[in-house]
């Protein structure tokens, strides 16, 4: 029942403790802000390719302040980040959320 996990499994026990007691709980300190926001880019990148969507339709969407136009799709570095974005997710939705919130560990 103890494993390499139980210092994970303490911390979300007692961050759902301090929550009960006193919503509202701060931001859980192993996801950065920068984490947190690709984390939401992956699942919306996600969302898209299920809907079939192009990764230069996912691109458009993901970076709206960006100007991506069809002629230099192909070498365009938020081509990589959106192929990246979209892989990284399905990751995610296989399972690798489980990963998420474990904490780096020394062998």
């Amino acid at each position: 029942m103890l494993d390499d996990a139980t210092p994970d499994r303490l911390e979300a026990i007692a961050r759902y403790w301090r929550g009960l007691r006193s919503p509202p709980t701060s931001p859980d300190p192993r996801l950065t802000t920068q984490r947190r926001q690709r984390l939401r880019q992956m699942l919306r990148a996600v969302d898209a390719r299920l809907e079939r969507q192009t990764y230069r339709a996912i691109a458009i969407a993901l970076f709206p302040n960006h100007k991506i136009d069809a002629a230099s799709w192909a070498g365009d570095a938020l081509r990589e980040t959106t192929i990246r974005l979209a892989r990284d997710g399905m990751k995610l939705v296989r399972g690798g959320y489980r990963d998420l919130l474990r904490r780096p560990r020394k062998s």
